[in-house]
């Protein structure tokens, strides 16, 4: 398995933030790479891309000011195969791109995660108060097929949210 590039430079409106890659996104290089994950159709429903980029694409969101990463870099069939231990420390690694990127705002994919990695018990999916550096944080739900709380719509319209506000 080749490792996961993160999509990132500086003077990111957004910066889409994952758990952790899986599988097949570890096997072919491409964030959300599994047909089931909604990352793409959201971003496009919510009007972050004008049409549904293809995981293969993912280079081209930096045309749009956008950017992918994670919180954890180990590949993993679903993302509760993670430690705390694992979510703590890629929560400082990612302090550290964000205060080197100086995105506008992170996005983390999961509220759980973000709990996780940053020591927030009470986060919940939207703004947060905590920024780091000049960098505002937000919580979107994860698109993990998985994630049956949220269908489709429902995604679109939380990135939607953010959208409106970056």
């Amino acid at each position: 398995m080749q490792s996961l590039p993160d999509v990132i430079r500086p003077g990111l409106r957004v910066l889409f933030c994952g758990i952790n890659p899986g599988l097949m996104s570890a096997q072919t290089g491409h964030h959300f790479a599994r047909p089931g994950n909604r990352f793409w159709p959201a971003l496009h429903l919510s009007g972050f891309t004008p049409r549904q980029l293809k995981p293969a694409e993912q280079e081209e969101l930096l045309s749009y000011r956008l950017g992918i990463t994670n919180v954890v870099s180990r590949p993993s069939a679903q993302a509760a195969e993670l430690t705390k231990a694992e979510l703590v420390s890629g929560g400082e690694q990612l302090v550290a791109k964000v205060l080197t990127a100086q995105p506008e705002w992170l996005a983390v994919l999961g509220v759980t995660a973000y709990r996780d990695a940053f020591g927030e018990r009470k986060a919940a999916i939207g703004k947060q108060d905590r920024t780091i550096g000049a960098t505002r944080v937000w919580v979107l739900p994860n698109p993990s097929g998985l994630n049956a709380h949220y269908t489709l719509p429902k995604l679109a319209d939380a990135f939607g949210e953010l959208e409106r506000v970056s």
